[in-house]
């Protein structure tokens, strides 16, 4: 993958003073030529069972599935809106240091204001004085502000986990809670996950990695910013349990993903139970109960109704026929 820094120019691109920094689209995938000591690839390697267990809390679990609560989203974005300002004033700060300079992004990917407008959304104009740094949270914004005081590198661990996350399974979510919560189509609610100054995700995320990649450290540095970022996943999952907790608490209305989810959303979110095809099987098996699910799953749809009444038509009319 080449960058090139033109003037101008229409492929995807980021800007740096007046001159842009080109991803060509059409390079984006095959050109891009790794090591096993590349620090992505590090990351990768080093974050996977933290990632994994990050999305097997249950908390991201029933978001999948589109069981989240508005109030509870509030909050998440809430607790958002601390971290992403805790992490963008340290690397505002660091701004000119050596390892940060070269992955510093802020038209493409500074969260906080994004997350501002959520949160008057939700909230109204007041919204500033009606949220508070949650005691879940708190570990996660002073772990940020010490190692951009102290140790200014490991910010490119907490860059990577969150921005990252955000331009791949963070697209997922939004998707999710568009769906599940109603969102207006013109995006309110969900500025957090609208990225309008990257053109290609998958072209942005691969030059972000090649400049992590370039980044001057020794072995022992990179493995201390895979520790680091998997310290950034505990602290992800400690938010996750708090409200996990919190919903715990709060009665109000979820939106069930049922019919109202794709067959691949449900299967993602992990409820086998209610896939119709896992259900139409254990029919076939003979086990009543998924019988009798298959067939309401069934009874829902239009096409299966007319085929029902027209099954009963041609029924009736045999009978009527027999008794003549």
């Amino acid at each position: 993958m080449e960058n090139k820094l033109t003037p101008e120019s229409t492929s995807s691109s980021t800007t740096r003073g007046r001159a842009r920094i080109v991803v060509d689209d059409e390079e984006e995938d095959d050109h891009e030529v790794l090591s096993p000591t590349d620090l992505s690839e590090l990351l990768a390697e080093g974050t996977k069972e933290s990632h994994d267990r990050a999305e097997n809390c249950q908390f991201v679990k029933d978001f999948l599935r589109g069981r989240i609560k508005r109030e509870l989203f509030k909050r998440a974005t809430a607790a958002l809106y601390f971290v992403y300002s805790a992490m963008e004033e340290e690397i505002e700060k660091n701004k000119d240091h050596p390892h940060i300079a070269p992955i510093y992004f802020p038209a493409e990917l500074h969260r906080r204001e994004a997350l501002a407008q959520d949160l008057e959304y939700f909230y109204g104009e007041d919204w500033e004085n009606q949220i508070s740094l949650s005691t879940g949270t708190k570990p996660y914004v002073d772990r940020i502000h010490e190692v951009g005081e102290k140790d200014p590198v490991l910010l490119v661990a907490h860059s990577y986990t969150r921005y990252m996350g955000d331009l791949s399974g963070g697209q997922i979510l939004k998707k999710v809670a568009q769906r599940a919560l109603k969102f207006p189509s013109t995006g309110e609610g969900l500025n957090f996950y609208q990225f309008e100054g990257i053109h290609s995700h998958k072209g942005f995320k691969q030059l972000y990695r090649s400049r992590m990649n370039e980044l001057e450290l020794d072995a022992e540095t990179k493995d201390r910013i895979v520790e680091e970022s998997n310290q950034a996943f505990g602290f992800n999952m400690m938010v996750f349990t708090e409200l996990e907790e919190l919903g715990k608490t709060i009665k109000e209305e979820v939106q069930d993903a049922g019919f109202g989810h794709s067959h691949a959303e449900i299967m993602q979110g992990g409820d086998i139970s209610k896939c119709p095809y896992y259900a139409a099987k254990m029919a076939i098996s003979g086990n009543p109960t998924y019988a009798c699910q298959l067939a309401m799953m069934l009874l829902r749809h239009p096409p299966c109704q007319v085929a029902l009444a027209a099954w009963m038509a041609i029924l009736a009319g045999f009978t009527a026929w027999y008794f003549m």
